[in-house]
């Protein structure tokens, strides 16, 4: 066999392969891991290249073996990575070692051993299978299957979770009409990612909101590029019109702070008024389960279990149910979520979900397109994947919705290629530092991400370019 030749048409793809490791290493490994990375690919170049030209006069073994010890000064250099990604390649490097070490002297055994029959040599036919059964499933077919079994939920577990947030929707907006008859609000309802079919993996969580009714006249919301906070998505809700109608008209002049509407000051309200003062035992027991709030964290959060052999879900799996105080004037949706305005007590938080979802509802209804699916199927595999776990959804809509801009072919023949694409793009933004939202782009979507949690990500992301089924576990 002609090893140099094969070398030679080979030599262009494996340097622009490392090329593209090392250009991109930084992001994953730092600069410390670049030139470690950079130590390490040389090294398997060059043994590449040994075992292609071995001379006449050379022992191949002996080239290999200068090759391999090439490989173990890697692990004498400068620990210069971040957490943990050190150890991570290489005891890789080191396994990769060990099994072509293996694989070198066994070879080198059949060598030496007399010629055997064929039927002494064929494979045992369960390895074989398992082999197959790891090739049988093209990317397409792995997503489609990805989807049915990971990401898409039953209808049946989604019209019950919904049932149960319908349940205590009902007893909250009872309880308020009947404890605070004048206080102006709208009707309750569902939101969010279960109502709108995004939810992935299992339906637990569900959003209830409650829309505050404020007198045109009497208030303005005021975007948040004109507010001293200066923040796209901190909007305020000023007083106006005091000069003609006093404190005390509105209702909602008791949570006025400086002027403005507290979106803190409401949110309190309402966990007095709810979380501390419905009688949850004896909703528990109209329900036939168990309902409580769950204290300790920012939001107005309840805990729903079935208690019932027949329960609706496990008892190990709650709903966890929002209760969401918002304000909507025409497309505008402002919501009380103080642990994303904190620390200023006015502020309210501009929701670009219904923006998102409608135009990714649209794009798919246009050309009927599989935007919506792709979303759920990341959002599957990064809810799945600890070191993807911090990518919210916001992220992966944008992410698709900017995608969009470029590629117009988004068929479901295509979920394979526009999936691969996506992983590609998030690897370049990561490597940027910025994923601006496509309504707001002043808005950098990754900005909560930490350092270690990028490393981490990039190097997964990384990994699932040349085998994007490792996503799919």
């Amino acid at each position: 066999m002609n090893f140099q030749g094969s070398r030679r048409r080979g030599e262009d793809g494996v340097a622009m392969v490392i090329d593209f490791l090392l250009s991109n290493a930084r992001l994953v490994l730092g600069v410390g891991g670049a030139a470690l990375l950079g130590i390490a690919t040389l090294a398997v170049k060059r043994l590449i290249e040994r075992a292609g030209r071995a001379a006449d006069d050379e022992k191949v073994e002996q080239k290999m073996a200068e090759s391999w010890e090439e490989l173990s000064l890697v692990s004498a250099s400068p620990t210069l990575l971040r957490k943990g990604i050190e150890g991570v390649v290489m005891k890789h490097v080191a396994k990769a070692t060990r099994q072509q070490k293996d694989a070198l002297s066994q070879s080198a055994d059949l060598c030496q051993q007399p010629q055997t029959s064929p039927l002494e040599v064929q494979p045992k036919p369960e390895s074989k299978s398992k082999r197959l059964q790891l090739c049988v499933l093209s990317l397409q077919e792995r997503l489609q299957q990805y989807y049915h079994t990971r990401a898409a939920l039953a209808p049946l577990e989604v019209q019950r979770a919904q049932s149960l947030a319908l349940d205590i929707c009902t007893e909250i907006q009872a309880f308020m009409h009947s404890r605070h008859p004048d206080m102006p609000l709208g009707e309750m309802s569902l939101g969010g990612s279960l109502l709108d079919d995004l939810q992935v993996v299992s339906a637990d969580h569900a959003c209830l909101m409650v829309p505050l009714q404020l007198e045109a006249s009497l208030w303005r919301l005021i975007p948040g590029e004109e507010t001293l906070l200066t923040h796209p998505l901190h909007w305020m809700v000023r007083r106006v019109n005091l000069e003609y109608f006093p404190r005390g008209r509105s209702y909602w002049d008791r949570y006025l702070v400086g002027g403005y509407l507290s979106a803190e000051a409401v949110v309190n309200m309402f966990s007095k008024a709810i979380m501390e003062s419905m009688n949850w035992l004896s909703i528990s027991s109209t329900l036939d389960c168990l309902v409580r709030p769950v204290p300790g964290g920012p939001d107005l959060r309840l805990e729903i279990r079935p208690d019932d052999e027949k329960g609706a879900m496990c008892s190990d799996q709650p709903l966890f149910v929002t209760v969401l105080p918002l304000l909507r004037e025409g497309d505008v949706v402002l919501t009380a979520q103080t642990e994303l305005t904190s620390p200023w007590v006015n502020a309210w938080h501009l929701s670009l979900y219904p923006w998102e979802n409608q135009r990714l509802s649209q794009l798919d209804e246009a050309d009927g397109g599989c935007r919506r699916h792709a979303l759920k199927i990341l959002k599957a595999a990064c809810r799945l994947n600890p070191a993807l776990r911090p990518l919210e959804a916001a992220p992966l809509a944008n992410l698709i919705l900017h995608l969009s801009d470029g590629e117009g072919d988004w068929s479901e023949s295509s979920l394979d290629v526009r999936f691969q694409q996506c992983i590609t793009e998030l690897i370049g933004y990561l490597e940027q530092g910025a994923l601006h939202s496509y309504f707001k782009p002043a808005v950098n979507l990754l900005s909560s991400l930490s350092e270690d949690q990028v490393d981490q990500m990039g190097f997964m992301l990384y990994c699932a370019v040349s085998e994007p089924e490792i996503l799919l576990i």
